[in-house]
């Protein structure tokens, strides 16, 4: 049966939104648009450290000033922000926790503090050699009576998972052997990226995941996942990172290229039109509406290598 397309914009209101950003949503847009689907807004809210109100209402603004519109989600439907989502990550949890194939986890505190947002590249996303998951029941009741709340991992599968991305082709890893075991909860009771993301994929039924290649290794955990709680997983399209200054991957933190500057210096079409050329979509710098990107729009014209930014 073929399933209605069904696309997704998810950032983290962790910061304003950068050059980066925009071009992963301009992406995920024309991808789902071209295709006739329905676009979803998730806000992925679920770090109440770093997670602030006032970024969630300037990432809706920023997409609403540049055209990229969505059918249904956040702001509209309060449900749509993972925040309000802890009951269904508390089921998928316990789905997972019945199979066994989850265990308590009582490993450093950044690793844990870094669990809830999605990984980037060089950051630690796990520890193969965790002792955790090796315990005995009563090393573990040992270390409960300790007083510590721990974390908990999800047991990797030893096996080929392969993600045939829409742009970068078949991408396959094998999750025990390559990226292991990875935090699920947070000592704290946050849910983490991993499984709340394949939670939300799932349930909202969506069909096209279009993000930064950064993210193309969390795809066959993400996979095993959605399939592990009984749903199909998403088609991946992976696109190519922005990069500047010497720093890889941009960041919020680099402030003169967030929407609240290009805001004040650009209309939306100009910042449209620096986007499509600097993905490859078009030759030449020019303003353009992300309408009339729709025409012609096919992956086979976005570059797979980063592009830098003078």
């Amino acid at each position: 049966m073929i399933r209605p397309v069904v696309g997704r914009f998810a950032p983290s209101p962790s910061g304003y939104m950068h050059m980066g950003n925009l071009l992963a949503m301009l992406l995920a847009w024309l991808d789902c648009r071209s295709l006739g689907g329905e676009m979803v807004f998730r806000m992925e809210d679920l770090d109440p450290a770093r997670s602030k109100r006032v970024y969630a209402e300037a990432m809706a603004e920023d997409l609403r000033w540049l055209g990229l519109d969505w059918d249904r989600g956040w702001p509209e439907d309060g449900d749509y922000a993972q925040s309000r989502r802890t009951a269904i990550y508390e089921d998928a949890f316990e789905t997972l926790r019945a199979r066994e194939l989850v265990y308590p986890c009582w490993c450093t505190r950044s690793e844990r503090l870094a669990a809830a947002s999605a990984p980037h590249p060089g950051e630690r996303e796990h520890d193969s050699g965790c002792r955790c998951a090796r315990m005995t029941a009563a090393e573990r009741q040992a270390m409960r009576l300790t007083g510590r709340r721990p974390a908990w991992k999800c047991r990797c599968p030893d096996e080929a998972i392969t993600v045939l991305d829409g742009h970068y082709g078949a991408f396959t890893q094998n999750p025990a052997r390559e990226a292991g075991d990875f935090i699920i909860r947070r000592a704290d009771g946050v849910f983490a990226y991993q499984l709340a993301v394949s939670a939300d994929d799932m349930l909202m039924s969506v069909t096209r995941v279009v993000r930064g290649r950064d993210l193309l290794s969390s795809a066959p955990r993400q996979k095993w996942l959605i399939e592990t709680l009984g749903g199909t997983a998403p088609d991946y399209c992976h696109c190519p990172l922005l990069t500047g200054g010497g720093t890889g991957k941009l960041s919020k933190r680099l402030g003169s290229l967030s929407t609240q500057v290009l805001r004040k210096e650009k209309r939306p079409e100009e910042v449209i039109g620096e986007l499509a050329y600097l993905c490859g979509l078009t030759d030449t710098v020019g303003p353009v509406s992300a309408r009339e990107l729709l025409d012609g729009f096919s992956w086979d014209r976005v570059k797979t290598e980063d592009v830098p930014l003078e």
